[in-house]
């Protein structure tokens, strides 16, 4: 695949790889620091609030001034504050690890359009499978990202994680280098001379069906690593599931991705939330087994499947430059996780983790008839 083997896409892919390795480490860093699962919910919905809510701010300045500096800065802004979470402790390093989640805020909606410009020249217009290779690289990092983290904290302590910042450093720089011409983003994939033809049902259904797969995904990986350890497992163990959980989304994602461009994007979409409901409600009734593993990734495969085609449906609705429209799709869906990952905290403190997996089983049965009204919009002239 010519896309893979492109400079520009590679690096930016690693940039994503980099910056959800960060994001991922979070959860099982602060199960590691011993908060309960109130407080990682509260902390863990401020931090990515902090980095949804601010990202149409950075999609909107970067078609204006360019990609190069908030993709590259992105990376390393993520890795000085990163580092500054380590080094100090208490809440100084919480704060420090908040103020980190704006170069991940400022990298995503420039590499989603980047991902999304450079499928349409090597891919022959393939946009949905270059966004799901984009993100797959992204979930990726979520997939290492745990595992390094428990793994790293089980041997060496806080003090380990620092491994994570040197890897980034030249990371930044390369992205900065590939773009060093800065190109301009389009005003919109589909020309000046059409608009997409939208109704209010599209929009709603839309924003619905990205609410209700981030929510289940956000239990998933911020609340699952609290519980495995609750059920007496090491960091190692409950690092590597949150682990699989996201390795598991981000094969889905290609598969979704790629699926999306042959098919119906809503049919894709309904089918694999709906698939996703019962690995979810199993591992909902078993407990601690080895079984989980194997439950755990074909949730996560299920329910990241979804993510690229509904980032794709919104790049095509929303009018303005791209990084904009990028930054407004992908913030709306991280921060309605994280909004529902504040009430599902509490719960799962309250009344234990099966009772937020069935929740989240749920969720997805919800957003699968939604998903099926995801008609998609028809550019008419102006």
């Amino acid at each position: 695949m010519p896309l893979l083997f492109d400079s520009l896409f590679s690096s930016i892919a690693i940039g994503h790889l980099m910056v959800d390795t960060f994001n991922a480490s979070r959860p099982v860093l602060l199960t590691y620091l011993g908060l309960s699962e109130t407080q990682i919910a509260v902390f863990s919905t401020i931090y990515i609030w902090a980095s949804a809510l601010t990202q149409p701010i950075f999609g909107w300045v970067s078609d204006r001034v360019g990609p190069r500096w908030l993709a590259a800065g992105g990376v390393l802004w993520m890795t000085l504050f990163y580092s500054g979470a380590i080094f100090f402790p208490g809440n100084a390093g919480l704060v420090c690890l908040i103020i980190a989640a704006l170069g991940s805020s400022a990298f995503h909606p420039v590499g989603t359009v980047q991902a999304t410009l450079q499928g349409r020249s090597h891919l022959k217009g393939r946009e949905t499978t270059a966004a799901s290779l984009f993100f797959m690289a992204g979930q990726t990092g979520h997939f290492i990202g745990p595992i390094i983290t428990g793994l790293i904290l089980a041997a060496l302590g806080v003090p380990g994680l620092l491994i994570l910042p040197v890897i980034s450093i030249p990371v930044g720089l390369a992205i900065a280098r590939q773009l060093r011409s800065n190109p301009p983003h389009p005003s919109s994939p589909h020309g000046q001379s059409k608009r997409m033809e939208v109704g209010w049902l599209f929009i709603l259904s839309l924003a619905l069906v990205a609410a209700f797969q981030s929510w289940a995904q956000a239990n998933m990986v911020n609340l699952m690593p609290k519980y495995i350890k609750d059920l007496g497992q090491s960091a190692t163990v409950y690092g590597s599931m949150a682990g699989l959980f996201m390795g598991g989304s981000a094969l889905g994602n290609v598969i979704g991705g790629h699926l999306g461009d042959k098919y119906p994007k809503r049919f894709v979409a309904a089918l694999a939330l709906f698939l996703s409901a019962l690995p979810i409600y199993m591992a909902s009734k078993i407990g601690w087994s080895w079984w989980l593993f194997v439950l755990i990734p074909l949730a996560g495969a299920f329910t990241g499947s979804v993510h690229s085609i509904m980032v794709v449906l919104a790049q095509r609705m929303i009018p303005g430059g791209m990084a904009l429209a990028s930054g407004l799709v992908l913030g709306f869906i991280f921060s309605s996780g994280a909004l529902g990952l504040l009430y599902t905290g509490p719960l799962a403190e309250t009344y234990g983790f099966p009772f937020v997996l069935t929740l989240t089983t749920g969720l997805v049965l919800a957003g699968a008839p939604l998903a099926l009204m995801l008609k998609e919009p028809k550019a008419v002239p102006q």
